[in-house]
């Protein structure tokens, strides 16, 4: 059984101007989600900032994020390193936190081969009793799973469920799917191709875009996943240049910017990333009123 169907939120962590963490804004932001339709929270992801948090830092975050939504929807913990062994060491203590599942990115700088890849994956998966799903963006890390080692790993690992395809590339996507005959939950790990990814057999999204459009992204999802693919193609379509406007910078520079417009104190982002500039600013609030958020 799938952890979850429909839109899981890539959730951004307030900051305030000391770079310690907003908890009672994360609360907020995560009842905002919950209460406006999102089905599962996946905290301290890329969009999460984990990659500037240390791993005492990146613990607790995971761990009050699992305590305050309290079962309401699914938890997905971020917990991947180019280390395995930090890798391990973050999935066991998401585990033992309470958490649903674990997202698990590939070796980032390492640029494993296939056959490490499934060393690393193993042994995570092995190291806790919850499900793994796979985060494969290669653009990021510079590490790409291919269809044969993914398909692999959801056979041969029992806890190894499914995967985040933010490869952009459908060709590879479809092959995987074919190959998979069934054993891969498929997520979009691009916003821009919801419909398209659940079309081959997905089961939803992580989202970047549900963090200001909760309810339109698990619309979209659910719709597709109903068979209505003409009403989700319309939420798509319509989405396309606020999607395009949240990625203007490098995630999660954009959607920062677009919670304070919608009214969170999402804070500063931590270096090496900075302020969305002004000219790319003025777009991205242009296109949250045509899409009606602001």
């Amino acid at each position: 059984m799938a952890i979850f169907k429909g839109a899981g939120c890539a959730i951004a962590t307030p900051f305030f101007e000391d770079g310690s963490v907003n908890y009672q804004e994360f609360d907020r932001l995560i009842d905002f989600q919950i209460d406006n339709g999102t089905d599962a929270i996946v905290v301290c992801g890329t969009t999460g900032e984990s990659a500037t948090m240390s791993e005492q830092e990146h613990m607790e975050v995971v761990r009050h994020c699992i305590s305050y939504v309290n079962k309401r929807v699914p938890v997905i913990a971020g917990a991947g390193s180019n280390c395995t062994q930090t890798a391990i060491d973050l999935s066991v203590d998401a585990a033992k936190a309470g958490a649903d599942g674990i997202l698990s990115v590939t070796p980032y700088y390492n640029k494993a081969t296939q056959g490490g890849l499934i060393q690393h994956f193993t042994s995570i998966a092995k190291a806790i009793d919850i499900p793994v799903i796979l985060y494969n963006v290669p653009s990021r890390t510079g590490c790409n799973i291919l269809p044969e080692t993914a398909v692999k790993l959801c056979k041969e690992v029992d806890n190894i469920v499914g995967i985040k395809d933010a490869t952009g590339n459908l060709a590879q996507t479809s092959k995987m799917m074919q190959l998979a005959d069934g054993c891969i939950d498929l997520y979009s790990g691009e916003d821009g191709l919801v419909v398209p990814i659940i079309s081959l057999g997905g089961i939803g999204v992580i989202s970047v875009l549900s963090n200001v459009a909760p309810t339109q992204t698990h619309d979209m999802c659910m719709k597709a996943l109903d068979g209505d693919f003409k009403g989700a193609r319309d939420i798509q379509f319509k989405a396309l240049p606020l999607i395009d406007a949240l990625f203007s910078e490098v995630n999660p520079i954009p959607v920062k910017s677009a919670l304070e417009m919608i009214g969170f104190k999402a804070g500063p982002l931590r270096l090496p990333l900075t302020t969305m500039t002004e000219e790319k600013r003025v777009v991205l609030e242009q296109e949250m009123k045509k899409f009606g958020l602001i």
